[in-house]
């Protein structure tokens, strides 16, 4: 059996891209932070005050304020580097 003949030509590899670092913007984690805990703090007080705080007129709706903030906190979290 004959035997093949190898690669003369070499192979084209691109250079490596040097990749940008990417930094979050200097207000984003205290933002994050503050989202996130006014949220918690928010469901704790409506809880702990059996449902009379921190706004009455809302009733149940605190709650919906309450995970609005968790939410809009987390989804800042995706956006940290």
């Amino acid at each position: 059996m004959p035997k093949s003949r190898g690669r003369t030509k070499t192979v084209y590899t691109p250079p490596p891209r040097q990749a940008k670092a990417r930094v979050s913007p200097q207000w984003l984690a205290p933002a994050m932070l503050t989202c996130l805990i006014i949220g918690l703090i928010w469901i704790v007080v409506y809880y702990v005050s059996a449902q009379n705080y921190p706004v009455p007129p809302l009733g149940a709706w605190n709650l919906v304020v309450g995970f609005a903030f968790l939410i809009s906190g987390v989804v800042l979290a995706t956006k940290w580097h």
